[in-house]
């Protein structure tokens, strides 16, 4: 344990009341030293982590309760700290992945088709064995075949939808290709809801 040490009860303080006492603690030990700041919610200690990262410093946490965690920052030289800190981009909370998947075709890549349609098999396969799932799935053009009878992929496509994977699929397109009643999986979409999938997604991937 290090002698120059200060406790900081944060718990009930809502950002960014925890990074600001724990910056002046940092500051007020006018050198190498621990700061011990108690809190009681996650987000807490993912801003304290930034800040700590920002400054040089190094950061621990532990969860000692339901709804406490221990951090402890610790710094091998001063801290400066500058009026008007922390900014308001250190209590920003984490952004939520939003991973749409755009299925274009019923194939994947360019070139022998039935090795696209093995290809793409695989692709929706692996998907399901993912630790974190995409949010949305589109289907459209060729692609709306994926998630109709007939489709290799559609126990799979079932079980991401079970698990909360969103599968939508072009009613144009279905209809286009006459297979609006073969919908096998998910929900009939429009452009609109396509187009406002795919801006507003975090990360869109096409296969």
């Amino acid at each position: 344990m290090s002698e120059n040490k200060l406790v900081i009860d944060a718990r009930g303080n809502a950002c960014p009341i925890p990074v600001v006492k724990t910056l002046k603690a940092l500051g007020a030990l006018g050198g190498a030293g621990e700061v011990e700041t108690i809190v009681d919610n996650k987000v807490a200690v993912e801003n304290l982590s930034r800040m700590a990262a920002s400054k040089g410093c190094a950061f621990a946490s532990e969860q000692t309760g339901d709804k406490e965690w221990h951090t402890t920052t610790t710094a091998d030289h001063a801290i400066e700290v500058a009026e008007g800190e922390p900014e308001a981009t250190t209590c920003a909370a984490p952004v939520e992945k939003n991973v749409v998947i755009q299925v274009a075709a019923d194939t994947m890549g360019i070139g022998d088709d039935e090795l696209g349609h093995k290809l793409l098999k695989g692709f929706i396969f692996s998907l399901t064995q993912l630790p974190e799932l995409p949010k949305t799935m589109l289907f459209y053009n060729s692609g709306a075949r994926v998630t109709c009878e007939g489709s290799a992929s559609l126990e799979d496509l079932k079980n991401l939808a079970d698990a909360g994977v969103e599968i939508l699929t072009c009613g144009t397109c279905l209809d286009h290709y006459g297979i609006t009643d073969k919908l096998a999986v998910g929900e009939v979409t429009n452009m609109y809801v396509i187009a406002d999938k795919l801006t507003g997604a975090t990360n869109v991937v096409r296969p």
